[in-house]
């Protein structure tokens, strides 16, 4: 189904150092950015009634009270009540790049990187053939495969594979790289270039064009 690309992995991309403190900060801000920030309460200025005044403020035994919708009464307003706001975090770029390279690092690392010569789906999906080529090269686990803006049968036979995530190039992050046991490449997807020469071994699984692994 696919043969595997024999190409050196870019050590300015695959083999720097991971740097833990700042693949923590860009993944906790990823993280923050995704939330709604929608979450909404009353304050007491906001909770409808109340205007009246319970009882009389003197006479009554009772400690005097101006409105019914003050904090501490049932159906009260909220003090300091949330209010929708934006969670997210200025990263700089360089950050951002870094920790991406140092999760492809840490992966490569482990040898978790493959990178395929190319997709051969022809012009129709198969998810079926999809999952024959993760059960050729022994992929187990969440797999992150990554592909480029025009290989959409290959998107399209991916993403119905139960553990399997599905990035355009463009959108490859540190988050999703992390959250992966593999990383799936094509050669034309690969970060740095296909041709990169380097001192480390190539992560790469020999699988011959019938997808039976050598």
């Amino acid at each position: 189904m696919a043969q595997v690309a024999d190409v050196q992995l870019d050590p300015a991309v695959f083999g720097v150092k991971p740097n833990m403190a700042v693949l923590h900060q860009v993944v906790t801000a990823q993280l923050a950015a995704a939330r709604s920030g929608t979450q909404s309460t009353k304050t007491r200025a906001e909770v409808r009634g109340g205007g009246k005044k319970p009882w009389r403020q003197k006479g009554t035994g009772r400690a005097r009270q101006g409105s019914t919708r003050a904090p501490h009464w049932t159906g009260g307003g909220v003090t300091h009540a949330p209010k929708p706001r934006s969670y997210k975090q200025k990263t700089p770029k360089k950050m951002v790049q870094l920790a991406l390279r140092s999760a492809l690092s840490d992966r490569a690392a482990d040898s978790k990187v493959v990178v395929l010569e190319a997709w051969d789906f022809g012009d129709t999906p198969n998810t079926k053939a999809a999952k024959a080529i993760l059960n050729d090269l022994h992929l187990e686990g969440k797999v992150l495969v990554v592909v480029t803006p025009d290989d959409h049968t290959a998107s399209l036979s991916f993403r119905n594979l139960t553990d399997v995530h599905v990035l355009v190039a463009g959108e490859l992050n540190a988050y999703d790289v992390l959250c992966s046991d593999f990383v799936l490449f094509t050669r034309a997807s690969l970060p740095g270039g296909g041709g990169a020469t380097a001192t480390a071994e190539p992560a790469t699984v020999e699988v011959d064009e019938a997808g039976e692994g050598s």
